[in-house]
C-alpha cells in the first residue's frame, strides 16, 4: 500500500513533482540512471504538507495580504512571512503524518543521521531554478528532531526570499506546495558544484567544477574559496587551486562546525585530475538523460561521487536549433531593431514571415545565422565593417570568434558585401524620390486596409501570407534602398571628411537637425502640439493626472475643453497611434490600444515646455544647421582646393537634409501594416473566444502564426500548451540576450578598444555630439517617465516610441543602440548629446544621479553627489 504521506526516493520520478516538489523527484529520477548514486532516503510528501496548512489559523487571510504586496516591499513581506512561518511551526503535526515519518525512519535507520531538505512543486524548473529560496538543514539526528526539521522546511516556504522571488517570477503563494527530502546524510572527504555549462560564457562544451574539503555547505554558502577547473573534451583547460582555510563538518551529536583546516593542507587540491574527469563524466551522464545542463551538487565519500543534488541551470540563453553539427554564429535581431526584450511567440513568428533574411528564434527573440558571411573573404571584410557602423560590440565579438582557429570554417566564395564607405550610392539629389516612395507606400496600405476587411476565417491567412510577400517587397524596393544608403552615406562622408580637412568632429550631427520629412521626429513634436491643445484648460489637467485606464478619451467631453482635448489627442493617435515601446512585436498593446500610455508624457510636456514648443525647436534645429552649413562652407573655401572641396562638400549637405528623414520612414509603413494584420487577427480570436474555443482573446498571442491558422481551421486550442508558453515567455523575460551567439552556447559580449575612455566612465558609442550634465532619469517604462527639467534619459533601448520624451530629456544614455538606428537619428535631430551601446547602464548608473555624457567622444561619467554648505556630500 502506497503511503499519503511518505514516499521512498526509489519510488518516485520526474512525473510525481506534484507529490514530493522538484527536488524530490528529480532524486528519485537520479538513482534510476545507471552509475550514478544518490544517497538513500524518502519524501515527507505535500499532502502532509496540505494537512498541516490546513490548520494554521487565518492562512487565508494572510496569503490574500501576503499577494497584495509588491516585491520592494521588504519590510511588509518580512513581517508577514514572519507571522507566517511562526504560525506553521506552532500547528502540531498531526498523528498519521508523524506516525508515517518514524516508520520510514525505521526502515533507513532511526539513529542514523539525516539530511532533511525542502523540495518545493515549482523549483528544479527549466524555467526557474529557486535555487537556496526553502531552507536546509544538515547532519539531524533522532526523530524528534527530523519531525521539528520537517515543520522549518514547510515554514521556509515563507521566508522573505522566498516569497519576494516568488512574486518577482509571477508565482501564486498557493500554486506552491513543498514536500521535505530525508536523505541518508554522507560525510563527504570533498563536496562542491559541478555546471555541465559554463556559468560564466555559458558555453555548452565546457564544464565548470567547483570543489572544497568537507561539505558542500561550505562553497555554496561563500565560506570558502573553492578549487575552480573548467573541462572540455575530457581535458581540464583551466585550473585555480584555492587556499583553502575552513571546512564545515558533522558534528556527532548532530549538526554542523566549522572546522580550521591545517596549514600542509590549505594549499592542496581537494580532487586529483582524474576525480575532476570522472566527476564530469557523471554529470554528461546526467545532463544527457535531463536534456538540459545541469546544476549539480555533489559529494566525494571514500573516492566515489555521489550526487545530492540537480536542476537544470536557468540563466543559460537557449541556443537557436540547427539542422546539423557544424559551428555557428548567431546574431541578435533585437540589437538592430532596438527592441532586445522577449516576444511572444505571434510576435516572432510573424517577424519571421516578413522579414528579409531567414531568422532563428531562441529565448524569445530571433537570431540571423551569420556563419556563411564569415566564412568567406568577399563577403567578410564588409560584413564586418557593416556591424561596426552599426554596433562596434557587435564587430568585436565577432573579430573575437574570427580569431579563433577554425571555428568558422573558411569558403572560397560567398556573398559579395561591399566594404562601407563615403562613396555616395548612385540616386539623384531629389525630394520628389522621397515624396514618390512615400506615396507608393501609402497606397499599398489603403489598399491593404480595404481588401482585408472582407475576408475572414482560413481565408485571412492566405490571404495574410500574399500580404507578407508584398511586405517584403516594400522592404526589399530597390529605390527605397538607395534612397536610405545616399542618407547614411552622405553622413559618414561629411563626418570623415570634414574631420580630415578641418579637424571637425562629427558635423554632421549639426547638420542633420531638424531634417525634414522625420516622421519619428515629427511624432515627438506633434505631442507638443497636444499638450498646447491641453494646457488651457486646467480641469482636462487635473482630470488627466487621475487616468488610469483606456477608456478617458470618452470621459474627456464632459469636460470643459474636454471635446478639444479628445479630438487633439484622436487625431494624434490617427497618425501614430500604431505605435508603441517594442513595437516588432506584434503582440505589444499599441497606443490606440492603450492611449493612457501616451498621458504621463503629455503632462511632462505641459509641465517642462512652454507653448509653442515645437514650431520653436523645429526652427532652432534649421537654423542652427543652416549656420553649420555656411560656416563650414567658408573655412572649406579658405583651403588649397577650397572651392572644389566646399562644391563637393554642399552636394553632401544637400543630400543629407534630402534623404536622412527617410531613414525613420520604413519602419513606420511595416508598423502601420503590422497594426493592420492584428487587428484582423484579433477578429478572429474574438470569434474563437465567442465559441469557446479559446478562454481569452489575446491567448493567440502564445500561438505562432501558423498555429492560429490550424485553430481558426479547425476550431481546437491546446490550452496546455498556452500555459506552458505562458510560463516560458515569463522565463524568457528574465534573460538577457546576447548581441553574438554561438552554436555551442557561448554569449560573447565584445568589448571597447579605446584608450580615450577616463578610468570609471562607462564606454560606448557617441552617436549625437556634445557635452551634457544633469539627473540620470533611469526608466524602463515609457509610461513612468515623470521628468524634471535637465533629466538625461537612461534606458536598454530606445525604438521610435521614445521620441516622444526625447523632446523633454536634455541627454540620452542607452544599452544598446548604433550610430544609424532610431535613438540615434532622432538624438541628432533634437541636438540631444547621446551615447549608446553602454553595456549594463541601467544597472550601473542608479535613478537620480547626477552624470555627465559625452556624446563626441562616447563615454558617460558618473560623478560624486553634490556638497552642502558644509562640504558634506549630499546623500
Amino acid at each position: 500500500m502506497i503511503d499519503k504521506y511518505v514516499r521512498d526516493l526509489d519510488e518516485v520520478d520526474e512525473t510525481q513533482v506534484a507529490i514530493v516538489g522538484g527536488k524530490g523527484a528529480r532524486l528519485g529520477t537520479l538513482s534510476r540512471i545507471e552509475g550514478i548514486r544518490v544517497p538513500a532516503g524518502f519524501c515527507v510528501t505535500t499532502d502532509a504538507f496540505r494537512r498541516v496548512i490546513a490548520e494554521v489559523p487565518s492562512i487565508d487571510d494572510q496569503l490574500d495580504q501576503l499577494s497584495r504586496l509588491k516585491p520592494d516591499d521588504r519590510e511588509g513581506i518580512r513581517d508577514l512571512s514572519a507571522q507566517i512561518r511562526r504560525a506553521i511551526e506552532g500547528v502540531a503535526l498531526p498523528d498519521d503524518v508523524a506516525a508515517a515519518i518514524t516508520r520510514a525512519l525505521t526502515r533507513h535507520g532511526e539513529k542514523a543521521a539525516y539530511a532533511v531538505r525542502s523540495s518545493a512543486t515549482a523549483e528544479d524548473l527549466a524555467t526557474a531554478s529557486f535555487a537556496g529560496q526553502q531552507d536546509t538543514y544538515l547532519n539531524v539526528r533522532g526523530p524528534a528532531a527530523i519531525r521539528t526539521h520537517v515543520s522549518r522546511c514547510w515554514a521556509s516556504l515563507f521566508t522573505e526570499r522566498a516569497v519576494t522571488y516568488r512574486q518577482r517570477n509571477g508565482i501564486d503563494h498557493r500554486a506552491v506546495h513543498l514536500a521535505v527530502v530525508v536523505q541518508t546524510m554522507v560525510f563527504p572527504q570533498a563536496a562542491g558544484v559541478l555546471f555541465t555549462a559554463d556559468p560564466v560564457t555559458s558555453n555548452r562544451k565546457v564544464a565548470s567544477v567547483e570543489a572544497s574539503f568537507g561539505l558542500g555547505e561550505a562553497l555554496v554558502s561563500g565560506l570558502v574559496n573553492p578549487d575552480s577547473y573548467r573541462v572540455r573534451d575530457g581535458a581540464i583547460i583551466e585550473r585555480t587551486i584555492a587556499s583553502k582555510r575552513l571546512a564545515i563538518e558533522a558534528l556527532p551529536a548532530g549538526g554542523t562546525t566549522k572546522q580550521a583546516i591545517s596549514p600542509e593542507r590549505q594549499e592542496q587540491p581537494a580532487l586529483t585530475d582524474a576525480q575532476v574527469l570522472r566527476l564530469v563524466d557523471v554529470g554528461r551522464r546526467i545532463e544527457a538523460h535531463a536534456g538540459h545542463p545541469q546544476d549539480i551538487e555533489w559529494c566525494l565519500v571514500d573516492g566515489d561521487v555521489q550526487i545530492v543534488q540537480s536542476r537544470p541551470i536557468t540563466t543559460l540563453f537557449p541556443v537557436p536549433t540547427a539542422r546539423d553539427s557544424e559551428n555557428h554564429v548567431y546574431l541578435s535581431v533585437g540589437h538592430q531593431q532596438m527592441m532586445t526584450d522577449a516576444m511572444k511567440p505571434l510576435g516572432f513568428s510573424m517577424w519571421q514571415l516578413t522579414a528579409m533574411a531567414p531568422m532563428h528564434e531562441a529565448g524569445g527573440r530571433l537570431f540571423v545565422d551569420a556563419t556563411g558571411i564569415l566564412a568567406a573573404p568577399a563577403s567578410r571584410a564588409g560584413f564586418l565593417d557593416m556591424a561596426g557602423r552599426s554596433d562596434p560590440l557587435t564587430r568585436d565579438a565577432l573579430e573575437t570568434i574570427l580569431g579563433r582557429p577554425d571555428f568558422v570554417p573558411a569558403l572560397a566564395d560567398g556573398p559579395d558585401i561591399p566594404r562601407i564607405s563615403g562613396k555616395p550610392t548612385t540616386i539623384e539629389n531629389d525630394p520628389a524620390i522621397v515624396t514618390e516612395l512615400i506615396e507608393r507606400s501609402e497606397a499599398s496600405l489603403a489598399a491593404l486596409r480595404r481588401d482585408i476587411a472582407t475576408v475572414t476565417g482560413p481565408a485571412l491567412f492566405d490571404f495574410l501570407h500574399k500580404a507578407f510577400e508584398e511586405h517584403k517587397q516594400l522592404l526589399s524596393d530597390p529605390l527605397s534602398m538607395q534612397a536610405i544608403m545616399a542618407g547614411m552615406q552622405a553622413t559618414w562622408w561629411l563626418n570623415e571628411q570634414l574631420s580630415e580637412w578641418l579637424g571637425e568632429k562629427n558635423a554632421a550631427d549639426t547638420l542633420t537637425l531638424s531634417a525634414p520629412g522625420n516622421i519619428t521626429s515629427e511624432m515627438g513634436l506633434a505631442l507638443l502640439d497636444v499638450a498646447d491643445v491641453i494646457r488651457p484648460h486646467p480641469e482636462v489637467m487635473a482630470f488627466l493626472q487621475e487616468v488610469d485606464d483606456d477608456g478617458f478619451l470618452d470621459e474627456l467631453p464632459r469636460l470643459a475643453g474636454g471635446a478639444e482635448a479628445r479630438d487633439a489627442i484622436s487625431a494624434y493617435l490617427d497618425r501614430y497611434g500604431m505605435r508603441c515601446v517594442g513595437e516588432i512585436d506584434i503582440t505589444r498593446p499599441r497606443w490606440s490600444e492603450r492611449p493612457s500610455t501616451l498621458v504621463p508624457l503629455i503632462l511632462d510636456n505641459i509641465r517642462l515646455l512652454e507653448p509653442g514648443a515645437a514650431g520653436r525647436r523645429f526652427e532652432q534645429g534649421r537654423q542652427a544647421a543652416q549656420q553649420k552649413r555656411e560656416e563650414l562652407l567658408e573655412r572649406l573655401r579658405a583651403l588649397p582646393d577650397g572651392d572644389t572641396k566646399a562644391d563637393e562638400t554642399t552636394r553632401m549637405i544637400d543630400r543629407v537634409r534630402t534623404f536622412i528623414g527617410y531613414r525613420e520612414y520604413p519602419k513606420y509603413a511595416i508598423i502601420s501594416r503590422y497594426f493592420v494584420y492584428k487587428q484582423a487577427l484579433l477578429s478572429e480570436a474574438e470569434r474563437l473566444a465567442r465559441a469557446g474555443v479559446l478562454r481569452d482573446r489575446d491567448d493567440i498571442f502564445y500561438l505562432t502564426f501558423a498555429e492560429l491558422h490550424d485553430a481558426v481551421r479547425t476550431h481546437q486550442v491546446d490550452d496546455h500548451l498556452i500555459d506552458q508558453r505562458r510560463d516560458t515567455f515569463r522565463w524568457h523575460r528574465t534573460l538577457t540576450p546576447p548581441r553574438v551567439l554561438t552554436s555551442e552556447g557561448e554569449a560573447i559580449a565584445g568589448a571597447y578598444r579605446r584608450d580615450n575612455v577616463p578610468a570609471g566612465a562607462l564606454a560606448g558609442l557617441g552617436v549625437s555630439g556634445g557635452v551634457v550634465e544633469g539627473r540620470a532619469r533611469v526608466l524602463l517604462d515609457i509610461a513612468e517617465a515623470e521628468l524634471e527639467p535637465g533629466d538625461i534619459l537612461v534606458t536598454s533601448y530606445t525604438d521610435p516610441s521614445w521620441s516622444p520624451v526625447f523632446v523633454a530629456v536634455q541627454g540620452l544614455v542607452t544599452e544598446v543602440g548604433g550610430l544609424m538606428t532610431h535613438g540615434a537619428v532622432i538624438a541628432r535631430e533634437y541636438g540631444l548629446p547621446a551615447v549608446v551601446g553602454v553595456a549594463d547602464a541601467t544597472r550601473l548608473i542608479r535613478d537620480g544621479q547626477r552624470i555627465r555624457v559625452h556624446g563626441t567622444d562616447g563615454y558617460v561619467e558618473i560623478l560624486p553627489p553634490p556638497n552642502d554648505a558644509d562640504g558634506r556630500a549630499q546623500l
